[in-house]
């Protein structure tokens, strides 16, 4: 790991064109008037402008902003969490339907303070969106809920069409990059995910440049596939202040091209690998089949019965 006052220079290739259109600022107007959070801007991702301009996909980020824990690698706030918002799930649903989201991606900080880790107002918010917007898919992607059973229980009875969750680094760097969650314990929740909802596919992500080797990100990837991951994304660490984590190095363009080929190589049905790539990123060219023939057959329903 490089020391605190050592900086490795940005490449030319990953400067961000902003894209700050009608589409951009209308969002972000309508985000401020429902009082609702995105990761998008509370983790600063580096695809904000292409997905909110361009793509006109948002990653609702539930619970609040503060989260209970201080991991070196987010720039989310960290602290004492407010209450709950009850009424959050209906304004991300209305939300959802304004945007005419064909796929939703819902995340939330961590919730350590609750018994639940907020698995009840995930679920809330997934039976939200789906009423209000029959034909979309959604996507969760929740913290550990501190390796709960039953927590995991109460948001898979919600039936998400994808279940997201990172174990963001190789085991070795864990310690290092994640606070108060643990390798293993990430892996095991994705495990059960299989054994609650064995067609729902499973999906998580690493980061690249903060000090592993290639054959750790093989052997996570391995770890992966022994817990039935179906899908995965790798992406380029950017520091997002100097108060964290320095980058060790930047991966070349070509280095992502053979990560993701590897990754297909081992098995994994779908890859997203590029410097810019996120968790969220492109995800709805990630739904499962039988996600998008559900959504399929309300389209063709709804062309039929359009009252």
């Amino acid at each position: 790991m490089t020391n605190k006052n050592e900086y490795v220079r940005k490449p030319e290739w990953l400067k961000i064109k902003l894209n700050t259109n009608k589409n951009y600022t209308g969002l972000k107007k309508m985000m401020r008037e429902k009082n609702l959070h995105t990761v998008c801007e509370e983790a600063r991702c580096p695809n904000i402008h292409e997905c909110w301009a361009v793509r006109k996909t948002a990653t609702f980020m539930i619970l609040g902003k503060v989260c209970t824990r201080g991991c070196r690698f987010c720039a989310v706030q960290t602290g004492l969490p407010t209450e709950i918002d009850w009424q959050e799930p209906e304004r991300v649903a209305e939300s959802v339907e304004i945007m005419g989201l064909r796929h939703a991606v819902i995340t939330a900080v961590a919730r350590d303070d609750l018994k639940d880790g907020g698995a009840g107002v995930f679920a809330e918010t997934v039976k939200a969106v789906r009423e209000r917007n029959p034909g979309t898919t959604v996507e969760v992607l929740p913290s550990d809920m501190k390796g709960d059973y039953d927590s995991l229980r109460t948001l898979m009875d919600a039936k998400p069409d994808i279940f997201n969750h990172n174990i963001e680094t190789v085991r070795r760097l864990t310690p290092t990059v994640r606070s108060k969650a643990t390798y293993d314990r990430s892996l095991t929740l994705l495990k059960r995910v299989k054994e609650v909802a064995p067609d729902v596919p499973t999906k998580s992500s690493i980061m690249v440049g903060l000090g592993e080797t290639k054959e750790e990100i093989i052997e996570a990837m391995d770890d992966l596939l022994a817990h039935d991951v179906d899908i995965l994304t790798i992406g380029q660490y950017l520091q997002p202040t100097r108060n964290h984590l320095n980058v060790v190095r930047y991966y070349e363009p070509q280095e992502f091209a053979e990560l993701r080929k590897i990754a297909f190589q081992k098995g994994f049905k779908h890859c997203q690998a590029g410097p810019l790539v996120r968790s969220s990123y492109h995800a709805d060219e990630q739904v499962s089949e039988a996600a998008k023939r559900r959504r399929e057959q309300y389209e063709e329903h709804y062309m039929k019965n359009p009252s």
